[in-house]
């Protein structure tokens, strides 16, 4: 049995909010603009949470070579940066679980693979996600997930006495930098996932299929 949390840290993009169809469109923008075959929702899906790289591998495939890979992903985050909240939301029942925290005075906050500059414009988007006691991005640190280091960072600006975190997200690379910085790993199972049952083999600590599922640890 786990014992409750006493703070909870967050993926970004697939496990608070669902960030793919914006980022689906900066992919289908840019092959429009070179009159390649646009990538459906249901394809890319699952490849957001792998940021501008995975997702131009997935459009371009092995043509990806043939052109300025550098350029491509400015492209693409240029697009996305001012497109950043056209199809962007909370998953249903993140609002809920975020307000139960703040109601249980149980701190939380996000760590990011993201850049800073595109995770700070995505939470001044998100009222409720202004609330968040810390918030660590894809280039805070000279690490990033799976490294634990943004992990351990992040709790440690928290600053408990005892720390009990939880690290909640929807990539193997969210659990092995739980595991790594030893904190309770959670596999966030509505998000970005292309094979659930793969998941299996991640050494998560608990596996949710809704937000609402952490309430009961609550």
């Amino acid at each position: 049995m786990l014992n409750k949390p006493n703070a909870i840290l967050f993926d970004l993009d697939g496990t608070l909010l669902d960030t793919a169809k914006d980022l689906g469109n900066a992919l289908n923008h840019i092959l429009r603009d070179l009159e390649r075959p646009e990538v459906a929702h249901e394809t890319y899906r699952n490849i957001a949470s792998d940021g501008a790289k995975g997702m131009l591998e997935l459009g371009f495939g092995d043509d990806l070579k043939n052109f300025d890979f550098a350029s491509l992903r400015q492209q693409f985050l240029d697009y996305y940066d001012n497109n950043i909240c056209v199809d962007t939301d909370y998953f249903v029942g993140i609002e809920d679980l975020l307000l139960n925290l703040n109601q249980n005075a149980i701190p939380w906050g996000i760590v990011t693979n993201k850049p800073e500059f595109l995770t700070l414009k995505l939470v001044t988007s998100f009222p409720l996600l202004q609330n968040c006691a810390v918030i660590i991005s894809g280039d805070t640190l000279s690490e990033r997930k799976p490294h634990p280091l943004p992990l351990l960072h992040a709790e440690e600006k928290l600053a408990l006495a005892l720390p009990n975190t939880w690290y909640i997200g929807d990539a193997e690379r969210d659990i092995q930098a739980a595991n790594a910085a030893n904190m309770v790993s959670v596999i966030a199972q509505y998000g970005y996932i292309s094979d659930k049952q793969q998941t299996a083999e991640w050494n998560a600590d608990l596996s949710i299929h809704s937000p609402s599922d952490l309430l009961a640890y609550f």
